[in-house]
């Protein structure tokens, strides 16, 4: 298999495939607000040594081939301390990125909201 690009990439064209060796899932660098428009990321490597934090705000999804032939779907998404599963999508089958779109593009608005909302109760 030919090494993925490391830059910027539309999702949808990775997700008729498993993650790449080497790499942990692929991290949303962007999201449209139209729902099923475009979502674009970037590889994340597989950690080195100690768990790596995704960072606040960062989202990465994951995605294994399922028993049923589809994709069994995962996002994570970083805060603070730590990164939690945000939601799963087992089976997803074909580009199932317009399927996740709705989720990311809530988790990322919402994070970036309390993000605002936090630094101003911060300066009060």
């Amino acid at each position: 298999m030919t090494p993925p690009a490391t830059g910027l990439f539309p999702l949808r064209e990775v997700t008729r495939r498993p993650v790449p060796d080497g790499y942990r899932g692929a991290l949303v660098r962007e999201v449209s607000p139209h729902p099923g428009d475009i979502l674009r990321a970037t590889w994340h490597p597989t950690p080195t040594g100690r768990r790596d934090l995704l960072g606040p705000g960062a989202l990465l999804l994951t995605w294994t081939p399922s028993s049923s032939g589809g994709m069994d779907v995962s996002a994570h998404l970083g805060l603070n301390t730590m990164d939690v599963t945000l939601a799963t999508w087992p089976g997803l089958r074909g580009d199932w990125s317009t399927t996740v779109h709705p989720t990311v593009y809530e988790a990322l608005s919402l994070h970036a909201a309390l993000r605002v909302a936090t630094k101003a109760l911060a300066t009060l």
